[in-house]
C-alpha cells in the first residue's frame, strides 16, 4: 500500500473514499447511506469502489455531482441525491413492467440481482421455484440458451440516467468499477474513460443470467468474484487514508441452509465475501508492518476502515429479495440504509481522519488473530 501523491481536497470537510458492495437489490440499502452522508455534509468524497450493485449506485452519485459541477457544495449534494432516487425508482419501474407476469414467464429482469427468486419475503411457492430453478439451471440452461438475445432491462436506464462522456470528464471524485475478467478470474477496474455502460453491466453480469460481456476483447462476469468492493484502487490511486465500506453481505448467517436455493445462496454470500476478506487481510498485514515500524510510514498508507452495515435487521432480509424490486422493499431497505448512516455518523465519524473505527482481525480474520492496537481521538467510542 504505497502512499498515493496527496492532493488539495475541499477544505473544513474531511474527505474519505466509499467501497460498496453489492448485493442485488439489497443496494437500496446503500442508496439510504449515500443519501444521509450527502445530506449530512460532513465529509467529503474522494474515491468510490463500487461492484455490481454498488457500481450502480457509484456511477448514479457521481453523476448527480457531476450534473452540478462548479455550484455550491449543498447544490452539488441535492443533485446526487436526486440522482441516486431517480436511479433506484427507476429500478421499481422496471420491476412493475413484468409484475404480472407469471412464473413461468420469468424475464431477466426477475433474476437480474441475485440469482433465482423474485419476490420479496419467503413464501412457499416461490421457495419452492427457487429450488426447481437451481436444480435445472444446473444440469441444463445456459444464458446463451435461456436468454439468446442477452436482455438486459438496466441497459436503457443506464443509459438513459448516466451520462458517461460527462463522468469521464468529472475530475473531483474518481469513480472505480470493478468486473472479474473471465480467461484469468482476476479484477478488473474501469475508470475515466474507460468507465462505460458496458463497464458497470460487466460488473453486475451474474454467470448464470446473462452472457459475458465483451469489452476491448476480453470477456467479463460479475465483480464479486474477484473484488466485492475491490479496496486497493482506493489505496493506490487516492491519497485519504480514510474509507468507509458499506457491507450488505453478511460475514455471518446462524441458521444452516438446508434447502437447494438456501445453499446457494449463502454459497453465493461466501464467494461474494471472499476477495473482501482477502483485501482485509492484506491491510492488516500491513498496518501491522507499520505499527511495529518494520514499513516507511512515508511510503506506505495507514488505511483508516470504517463501516457502515445493517446488522441483524439488514441480515433479516433473505437472500431471495436480493432480487425484488417492489417500491415497499426498496422503500424500506433505503429507510434502513439512512437510519444506520445516521447512527454511524453519531458514533463513528469522530474516527475519520485519526482511527479505524473497526477491527479487521476480529470482524474478517481468524479468532487467534490480535488487532493491531490504535490510538483513539478524545470523544470517540471504541470499536465494534
Amino acid at each position: 500500500m504505497v502512499q498515493g501523491q496527496r492532493r488539495s481536497l475541499s477544505p473544513g470537510l474531511r474527505p474519505i473514499n466509499l467501497a460498496l458492495q453489492g448485493g442485488g437489490s439489497h443496494g437500496a440499502f446503500t442508496w439510504g447511506v449515500l443519501d444521509k452522508l450527502l445530506e449530512d455534509g460532513r465529509l467529503s468524497l474522494e474515491g468510490i469502489s463500487g461492484t455490481s450493485a454498488g457500481a450502480m449506485n457509484a456511477v448514479a452519485l457521481a453523476q448527480g455531482l457531476a450534473h452540478a459541477a462548479g455550484k455550491a457544495p449543498d447544490t452539488m449534494r441535492d443533485s446526487a441525491r436526486a440522482s441516486l432516487k431517480a436511479f433506484w425508482e427507476g429500478v421499481i419501474d422496471l420491476g412493475a413492467l413484468t409484475a404480472s407476469l407469471s412464473q413461468a414467464q420469468r424475464t431477466p429482469l426477475d433474476f437480474l440481482f441475485g440469482g433465482f427468486g423474485a419476490v420479496s419475503g419467503d413464501a412457499s411457492p416461490s421457495q419452492m421455484m427457487t429450488d426447481a430453478m437451481t436444480s435445472l439451471w444446473s444440469k441444463t440452461v445456459s444464458p446463451y440458451q435461456s436468454n439468446p438475445l442477452d436482455i438486459n432491462p438496466l441497459k436503457n436506464l443506464l443509459e438513459k440516467q448516466i451520462d458517461f462522456e460527462r463522468l469521464a470528464a468529472f475530475k473531483q471524485v474518481k469513480v472505480f468499477v470493478v468486473a472479474t475478467a473471465v480467461s484469468t478470474g482476476k479484477a478488473e477496474v474501469f475508470s475515466g474513460k474507460r468507465l462505460t455502460v458496458k463497464a458497470v453491466l460487466a460488473s453486475a453480469c451474474l454467470p448464470t443470467v446473462f452472457q459475458a460481456v465483451e469489452i476491448e476483447g476480453e470477456h467479463y462476469w460479475d465483480g464479486g468474484y474477484a473484488g466485492n468492493p475491490a479496496i486497493h484502487p482506493l489505496i493506490y490511486q487516492c491519497a485519504s487514508r480514510d474509507i468507509v465500506l458499506v457491507q450488505i453481505n453478511p460475514l455471518k448467517r446462524a441458521k444452516l441452509p438446508t434447502t437447494a436455493g438456501d445453499i446457494m445462496d449463502r454459497l453465493n454470500e461466501i464467494t461474494f465475501n471472499s476477495a473482501l476478506m482477502a483485501e482485509m487481510r492484506a491491510i492488516d498485514f500491513v498496518k501491522r508492518l507499520l505499527a511495529e515500524g518494520r514499513l516507511d510510514p512515508a511510503r506506505y498508507k495507514d488505511v483508516l476502515m470504517h463501516r457502515i452495515d445493517g446488522g441483524d435487521a439488514l441480515n433479516a432480509y433473505s437472500a431471495s429479495s436480493k432480487s425484488a424490486t417492489d417500491a415497499k422493499l426498496i422503500h424500506g431497505l433505503h429507510d434502513l440504509g439512512r437510519s444506520c448512516a445516521d447512527q454511524w455518523l453519531h458514533k463513528k465519524s469522530g474516527h475519520v481522519g485519526h482511527s479505524a473505527s473497526i477491527q479487521i482481525a476480529h470482524d474478517y480474520l481468524d479468532d487467534l488473530r490480535v488487532p493491531v492496537a490504535v490510538h483513539r481521538p478524545p470523544g470517540t467510542h471504541p470499536a465494534d
